[in-house]
């Protein structure tokens, strides 16, 4: 695997701006474009922009490194094989689309529909107890809270603390149709309770919606 930064090129960030605002599925169609031509090569990255700097920056894992050069960007790339140990102790950071899964009407009994945390968590406390209903900060990290703490379960490692927050609803443009999604930001510490499984979720990304920048983990010891 290997672990990518990309930056804008210093003397020429406006004109790439454009290319940078155009959204996530663009980002996410430009960014194939930065590895070699492979026509049989399915999607092998994950990817993460970080809108807080001056100039977008995007962080970037792939099964291959990116190799093509770019008149606007610059791509430094490293191999990315980190050794993990049970019981370690790491901080991370993390967008993703949460979802709740539930059963449909459908007469089909295996169809699934995925809701929105935030969402889902909403409508149970307006059918429980509509009088005590949360501010939306607090919706936003009891949902969150929750959902990480089943990921953590799932793909070996303990949550120590957690902070979720930044909850946005992207709709974009799809064939035919809009396509609706929520993120949702997180930030704090973990434990790795079973090293394989936490291997896989760093290299396969945790939830939907991968293609439009969501489930890279982006760890770092303390």
């Amino acid at each position: 695997m290997y672990f990518s930064k990309i930056t804008v090129v210093a003397d020429q960030p406006e004109k790439a701006m454009p290319l940078l605002k155009a959204g996530e599925y663009a980002l996410h169609q430009w960014l194939w474009k930065l590895f070699p031509k492979d026509a049989e090569a399915k999607r092998d990255f994950l990817f993460r922009d970080d809108a807080e700097k001056r100039w977008p920056v995007f962080y970037l894992l792939s099964a291959r490194a990116p190799d093509v050069a770019h008149p606007l960007l610059r791509v430094e790339s490293k191999p990315f094989h980190p050794q993990l140990a049970a019981g370690e102790t790491l901080s991370f950071s993390l967008r993703a689309n949460p979802t709740h899964t539930r059963k449909t009407d459908s007469e089909n009994s295996k169809k699934r529909k995925r809701d929105d945390v935030v969402m889902h968590l909403k409508h149970l406390y307006k059918k429980s107890n509509p009088g005590d209903m949360p501010s939306e900060a607090e919706l936003v990290q009891e949902a969150g809270e929750q959902w990480i703490i089943r990921q953590g379960a799932r793909h070996g490692f303990e949550v120590l603390t957690v902070r979720a927050d930044n909850y946005r609803q992207p709709r974009l443009g799809g064939k035919g149709k809009d396509i609706h999604f929520s993120t949702l930001d997180f930030t704090g510490l973990l434990r790795i309770s079973e090293p394989e499984a936490f291997a896989q979720a760093l290299y396969q990304g945790i939830g939907p919606a991968k293609a439009f920048g969501c489930g890279l983990l982006l760890v770092r010891r303390v």
